[in-house]
């Protein structure tokens, strides 16, 4: 863990003192990477409340009401809590997640059916989430040391131009991807789409965002994201309703036993 740190740090170095026609493939995805995260940096805190929509791949539709919260730490990841209120038979789950830069995250699920808090294995991490087409790892915040990165290529997308950079996922023996393709804008580098390819290499999702609000004159969210699975055919919709930052939020809002006051 120590030696991917100094080769991040030594990499980042490289970056900056280096001529920009020298600059690699790898170095260039680094840098729109670390840039879009800088981008992102001093929020604190978030409340949000949103609309899940499963959809099977006859367009069945079931719907679920969620809450989540959101706080950011300083030398390392995220932390998030999820609540789902609705429907009746989920209401009272909650999802809890500390992101870490390196290493494995730790995850924890709240089933009020059976009144216990069940730890997420690494090893599980590629599973669905609830049922959805998002898998654990979609949900943790996405830390830089996560991930390789390279630069494809320049590209408009839904009339933007954009930066194509590639990431491989660093935990390879339990991330459920090979792969990853996001196309970032070059004016605010928000992520527009994602592509995921599986262990196989096949491309299996397609993440998609929608409708971007700036928040504090500073931070972008995107009113809808929409993961399509192509291989088999069900999609999952995220629709926000909601934002709020800098609410007041601690570490005690974020803590095991936090689960299960979660109403």
């Amino acid at each position: 863990m120590q030696n991917r740190l100094m080769v991040l740090l030594l990499l980042i170095a490289t970056i900056q003192a280096a001529p920009v026609s020298a600059e690699t493939v790898e170095a260039k995805g680094l840098a729109i990477a670390l840039e879009a995260d800088q981008r992102d940096n001093g929020w604190n805190d978030s409340e949000s409340s949103l609309i899940m929509i499963l959809r099977n791949r006859h367009g069945d539709e079931s719907r679920r009401e969620i809450r989540g919260k959101s706080l950011e730490v300083m030398d390392d990841g995220d932390k998030t809590l999820t609540i789902f209120d609705t429907p009746k038979d989920i209401k009272g789950t909650a999802f809890l997640n500390f992101t870490h830069k390196v290493g494995d995250d730790d995850q924890w699920l709240y089933l009020p059916a059976l009144k216990r808090v069940k730890r997420i294995a690494s090893r599980n991490k590629s599973g669905s989430f609830l049922g959805s087409e998002f898998a654990y790892e979609d949900i943790a915040s996405q830390e830089i040391e996560k991930y390789d990165y390279k630069w494809l290529r320049d590209e408009v997308y839904l009339g933007r131009e954009c930066f194509v950079v590639e990431s491989y996922p660093v935990d390879k023996k339990y991330s459920g991807y090979t792969r990853l393709v996001s196309w970032v804008d070059k004016e605010q580098y928000r992520r527009w789409k994602t592509e995921f390819f599986d262990r196989k290499k096949s491309h299996l999702k397609t993440l998609t965002f929608v409708g971007y609000k700036q928040y504090l004159d500073q931070f972008w969210r995107p009113d809808e994201m929409n993961m399509v699975n192509h291989q088999n055919g069900k999609s999952t919709q995220l629709i926000w309703e909601s934002y709020q930052f800098r609410t007041g939020l601690t570490e005690s809002d974020f803590t095991k036993n936090s689960l299960k006051r979660a109403k």
